[in-house]
């Protein structure tokens, strides 16, 4: 039996492979063999393979076969005295197979048993997801700086790319294309409308209550109490309103928003989406922007009347004020212009809000701790946007003098 070995050793060698093993004899531990004719590396596997038992040597001298000797073609085969074998085989073999695929190497295992071959097809067949794995980050803070700042330039493309893809649906939607289903317009409407009227109306009143009273504290030294209705009434309709909703609408909305697509992230439906051929923006996205679009600019106006009933419960109970003259000094002092500035902004909060949440919750990835990553930066992202939105508004205003 040895004699044979040696000769068959001696033959390979003439052939000019080159064979890496310790000997086949031992079937209780896992065995590679790396053979390397021309531009064919040949792996066969054998032995015993269990979680529990460690990677032979010869595992690693396969992966460096593969990197300095840049063969063509990699075949993956199985030895005869291949014994018991579970996810541990799988895991060597996939990450081999990674390897060639990286280095555009072909790969060949038709030589495997087939009960291994397609578990290796079955793992290969999908790749993974962005944030499916968890990993360690334990980089110091210049590191983390520069991953970030690094980053930038794919964030900035993946947010054009989804605001693209968006457009595109809304041009679909107008020439009558898209694939957005109406009830789920109205439903999304209502959530974001109708549902939020009573903590719109709760807050709003609270800061119309104020407003008035900051603007009281020093119009009271001049017996100017009287300003206060118009304090209120321009602050309210021109830009503290609409910023008022939108921070609600924010925390409300936006952050249910990035949750629920984020959930159907994880469990997969949107991938199921587009497996029966339905565009995720058209079918998700596009109804709930359009409805935030839609419903800020009315729950604006709602908010608006409420800070002027909060200013108006100040001015009548504790500035003196007449009912009337607190009504007819609001009109005369607030131009209706103040109130359509207002709308301006409100219009512009809703599809930050809408873009913002949606859009963290399609590029969620594919853990539960991901989606409350997902549901935070929605809320981070859209109240920040909505303050440089409110600044860039307020200075075009201001330059159009309007």
């Amino acid at each position: 039996m040895r004699q044979r070995r040696n000769k068959r050793k001696i033959a390979l060698r003439n052939a000019g492979w080159l064979y890496i093993l310790a000997p086949m004899e031992l079937h209780t531990q896992p065995l590679v063999r790396c053979i390397v004719e021309g531009n064919t590396l040949t792996v066969l596997v054998g032995g015993s393979w269990a979680m529990g038992k460690a990677e032979p040597p010869e595992a690693q001298q396969a992966s460096e076969a593969l990197q300095h000797n840049a063969p063509t073609v990699l075949r993956l085969s199985a030895s005869p005295d291949l014994a018991a074998w579970d996810t541990s085989l799988l895991a060597f073999l996939v990450r081999l197979v990674k390897q060639a695929q990286s280095k555009a190497v072909q790969v060949e295992s038709d030589a495997l048993p087939q009960g291994l071959r397609r578990l290796l097809a079955l793992t290969l067949a999908v790749p993974a997801k962005a944030g499916s794995a968890k990993n360690a980050d334990d980089a110091s803070l210049l590191a983390s700086l520069g991953k970030s700042i690094r980053s930038i330039p794919q964030s900035c493309y993946d947010v054009l790319d989804f605001i693209g893809a968006l457009a595109r649906a809304f041009a679909r939607l107008l020439v009558g294309k898209s694939t957005m289903r109406r009830q789920d317009l109205w439903q999304a409407m209502y959530e974001c409308g109708v549902s939020a009227l009573p903590i719109i109306a709760l807050t709003n009143v609270l800061f119309g209550l104020i407003l008035a009273f900051v603007g009281a504290v020093q119009l009271m030294q001049f017996g100017a109490q009287v300003y206060v209705a118009g304090l209120v009434g321009i602050g309210m309709l021109r830009v503290m309103g609409a910023v008022m909703v939108g921070v609600v609408m924010a925390g409300r909305v936006g952050a249910a928003y990035a949750a629920l697509i984020g959930t159907m992230q994880v469990n997969e439906e949107v991938d199921a989406l587009a497996t029966f051929g339905f565009s995720a923006v058209e079918f998700l996205v596009l109804p709930r922007v359009l409805a935030l679009m839609l419903m800020v600019p009315l729950l604006t106006i709602y908010a608006d009347l409420m800070g002027i009933i909060g200013g108006f419960l100040v001015g009548v109970t504790m500035l003196g004020l007449s009912p009337a003259e607190y009504i007819n000094a609001t009109i005369s002092m607030v131009p209706y212009k103040h109130g359509l500035i207002g709308l301006a902004y409100a219009t512009v909060f809703g599809i930050i809000i809408g873009v913002a949440g949606c859009y963290q919750g399609i590029r969620c990835g594919r853990s539960a701790a991901a989606v409350g990553l997902a549901t935070t930066a929605a809320v981070v992202q859209s109240i920040v946007w909505i303050i440089i939105a409110t600044a860039i508004i307020t200075i075009i205003c201001n330059i159009l003098r309007i």
